[in-house]
């Protein structure tokens, strides 16, 4: 019998203390048949990569931060495919605390987070649901949806989130105020897809469909005769319908 080298008897099972070989030798014993020892390599190699990724360094967090799993911006909610990225997310930090004690009301700071969230989110690849937040902060997706919505309309912009750049759920923000930015307001279409961090191609989407919507109104205000005419579903129809009431009242009360 060879002996083995005294490098190797010495040190040869120090890389049993690290999580690959860790996880190698747990392959090895639980699945004796199933995987030899270059699958059992690639696998472990695998699986270090994947918690990497979801455990990134704690030294780059701070306090009041934490890690969450959020959709990918390539990916959709809803697909088999979906995508997560870890992201590092700001629950509170010192200039939440700062406000707090000069007076402003944890109302306005819990717009001002939930904001930061979701641009924080989208920054690092990924977007953030009401859902994600009113996890983190035990809050009802409706609730954060409504405290979201009053810092969009205070900014007169829509923050990056599933709803607004997947149009994925319920959400009209966006569309209100990219359509009230370029039909009503007369802004550069270019300009109102950077201000609300729309692609062109969706805010196009957005008014093509808005003046059909609009020209087929003011012909017919039929909600069937308009889903039929342009084949949008009724729910989007609707929406469209809303917007149009909602700026043509504000346009009687300017005047």
């Amino acid at each position: 019998m060879i002996e083995s080298p005294q490098p190797q008897k010495h040190f040869g099972s120090a890389r049993k203390r690290f999580l690959q070989s860790a996880i190698e030798s747990f392959l090895e014993v639980e699945f004796p048949r199933t995987f030899g020892p270059v699958i059992r390599q690639k696998a472990a190699e695998k699986i270090v990569d994947l918690v990497n990724q979801q455990l990134p360094d704690k030294d780059h967090l701070r306090p009041g931060q934490c890690v969450w799993n959020a959709v990918a911006t390539t990916s959709r909610p809803n697909s088999p495919n979906r995508q997560l990225v870890p992201v590092i997310l700001t629950l509170v930090d010192s200039s939440d605390t700062e406000q707090l004690a000069s007076g402003t009301p944890m109302s306005v700071i819990a717009q001002q987070s939930i904001a930061r969230m979701c641009r924080e989110a989208f920054e690092q690849g990924a977007l953030l649901s009401m859902r994600d937040i009113g996890l983190l902060v035990w809050r009802n997706n409706s609730g954060i949806s409504t405290i979201r919505k009053k810092w969009e309309t205070n900014q007169q912009t829509s923050l990056p989130h599933v709803g607004s750049i997947q149009d994925f759920g319920t959400c009209i923000t966006h569309k209100t105020i990219i359509i009230r930015k370029v039909v009503y307001e007369g802004k550069d279409p270019r300009r109102a897809a950077d201000e609300t961090k729309h692609s062109q191609r969706a805010v196009d989407r957005y008014l093509k469909d808005f003046y059909r919507v609009r020209t087929c109104y003011e012909h017919m205000p039929d909600v069937d005769f308009i889903t039929r005419t342009t084949g949008l579903s009724k729910y989007l129809v609707n929406q469209y319908i809303s917007i149009i009431k909602e700026n043509e009242k504000t346009a009687t009360k300017t005047a």
